[in-house]
C-alpha cells in the first residue's frame, strides 16, 4: 500500500475477529512506532503489546470508551518521566506521532485499529498503571485496539476531513 494511500483510506475500527495478532506482525507495529520523530531526539517512550486475554478485559474495564474485543491492545507510555529533561507534554507529542505511525502501519499490513486516550485523565492514568504494574515514573497516554477486521460487523467509514477553510496560504 503506498504511503498516501494508507493515510487518506485509515478510518477507526472497532469490530475485530478472535484471530490472534502473530508477534513478527507485532513487532513491525513497534519498529514502525519507533520510528516515529521525537523531539531533541529523547525517544521518550515505552511500549505495552499486551494479547494476554485477561488483562485485555481488565484493559476493557477501566477504557470507558475502549469496549472493543481486539486480540492486541498497545499502550503507548512516556518512560522515566523524572529524567525527561525538557516538558513532559513534548513527550506526549512524541507518543502522538508514534501512535499515528502504529495505526497506519496496522491499517497498511490489513489489520484494523482504534485509538483511545488514557491521557490525560488522571484516573485512567491510576487504573492502567496498576494493571500494567507500572511505577508512578511511566505514563499511560493512550490503549490502541488492533486487531483484524471483522468486515460483516464493522460499520466504519472512510472519512474525507478535508476542508479548504482550515487552511490559509501566505505566500
Amino acid at each position: 500500500m503506498e504511503t498516501m494511500e494508507a493515510i487518506l483510506t485509515r478510518k477507526s475500527v472497532r469490530q475485530f475477529l478472535n484471530k490472534e495478532v502473530d508477534k513478527e506482525t507485532i513487532n513491525k507495529l513497534l519498529k514502525a512506532a519507533m520510528a516515529a520523530p521525537s523531539g531533541v531526539n529523547k525517544q521518550p517512550w515505552h511500549f505495552f503489546a499486551v494479547t494476554n486475554k485477561e488483562t485485555i478485559e481488565e484493559i476493557k474495564k477501566a477504557m470507558p470508551f475502549g469496549k472493543y474485543d481486539a486480540p492486541l491492545i498497545i499502550i503507548p507510555c512516556v518512560k522515566d518521566m523524572e529524567t525527561v529533561p525538557f516538558s513532559h507534554d513534548l513527550a506526549y507529542c512524541d507518543l502522538s506521532a508514534a501512535s499515528e505511525n502504529i495505526l497506519l502501519s496496522a491499517h497498511a499490513l490489513g489489520l484494523g485499529a482504534v485509538w483511545c486516550a488514557i491521557y490525560p485523565d488522571k484516573k485512567r492514568i491510576k487504573d492502567i498503571r496498576k494493571i500494567l504494574k507500572i511505577g508512578p515514573l511511566t505514563s499511560p497516554f493512550s490503549a490502541i485496539y488492533i486487531g483484524y477486521i471483522d468486515e460483516e460487523k464493522d460499520k466504519g467509514k472512510i472519512k474525507d476531513k478535508f476542508k479548504n477553510s482550515n487552511i490559509t496560504f501566505i505566500e
